[in-house]
């Protein structure tokens, strides 16, 4: 190639990297390290990293319930343990809605939170694994039920715990309400223990998912019968009565009473007052469990 021919293709080709460069557009400015909450702080300053919050203090421990605010004033004023809760979207005969274990969840999650005192509620995961696809096995061959493969769950909640510990928590406790979160909790745990030698602490608690014990507890005092006759259905009197705890409607107990169908393997629910009681003990009994095994997880970092 000529001396000039070779020239005119250099000149060529930065003339067309020089075009390229014009046509993105101006330099991007490096972002402000002082921005926060979705905004730029030179543009308002409640997107400044250490803007006072111009709201009183929340008492709700549901991170979908705070402002980034109200997050950031809790982590400094020590709630850096947050609780990943999973639950599920399965059939539990005709009584009980899909959400079961959301339900459950909901109310089991933030008595668990205020017991240890340090911690926050992430929003609850409802979709687990709950059985095959082709061919459906499991709950997946009952309309409604939706279901996650091991790989996707294990997938979703180590994503999750990723943002938590780039969020700054030191603590991420899994407990699961359905067998079938055990397994990729654990395993999750188990890796992303390894992976950050425990900062932060990620543990699955498997204790909590503990209804046999629950149960013999309960009979044991005579508040239950016991042991139960087992009408075959999805269900029990402590898991009924957990979610009566959060919405009464979401175990049809109006419908129900009115239809005579007020009990669950023997055991009456037609008693408002008395479900009160015992469900606020059920949940109690969890809570204390849980919040024993959370602190021995912290302390042993997880293992």
């Amino acid at each position: 190639m000529k001396k000039s021919a070779l020239l005119a293709a250099v000149f060529g080709a930065a003339a067309i990297f020089t075009a390229a460069i014009a046509a993105e557009g101006p330099a991007r400015k490096a972002p402000d390290p002082r921005s926060m909450g979705g905004g730029d702080c030179a543009k308002n300053a409640y997107n400044c990293k250490d803007a006072v919050n111009p709201l009183p203090k929340t008492n709700t421990v549901w991170l979908e319930e705070m402002t980034w605010m109200d997050v950031r004033d809790a982590q400094k004023a020590g709630k850096k343990t947050i609780i990943v809760s999973t639950a599920g979207m399965e059939p539990n005969g005709p009584w009980l809605a899909l959400g079961k274990h959301v339900y459950v969840m909901r109310s089991n999650c933030e008595a668990i939170a205020k017991a240890l005192g340090n911690a926050l509620c992430a929003p609850i995961v409802p979709f687990v694994p709950e059985g095959g696809f082709n061919p459906p096995t499991g709950h997946m061959t009952t309309n409604g039920t939706i279901s996650l493969t091991e790989a996707t769950f294990e997938a979703l909640l180590t994503d999750i715990a990723t943002s938590f510990k780039i969020g700054g928590f030191e603590n991420i406790i899994f407990i699961g309400d359905s067998g079938g979160n055990q397994k990729g909790q654990q395993e999750v745990a188990k890796k992303l223990n390894a992976e950050w030698k425990g900062s932060p602490v990620v543990a699955h608690i498997g204790k909590y998912y503990n209804y046999e014990e629950i149960k013999k507890h309960f009979e044991a005092k005579g508040d239950i019968k016991g042991p139960e006759a087992d009408e075959g259905l999805h269900d029990d009197i402590i898991i009924t009565l957990n979610m009566f705890n959060t919405d009464p409607e979401s175990v049809r107990w109006k419908e129900r009473v009115a239809a005579g169908k007020a009990s669950i393997n023997g055991v009456s629910i037609a008693d408002k007052a008395k479900n009160e009681k015992l469900a606020k003990e059920i949940i109690e009994f969890r809570t204390q469990n849980a919040v024993a095994e959370i602190k021995k997880a912290i302390a042993a970092k997880g293992m």
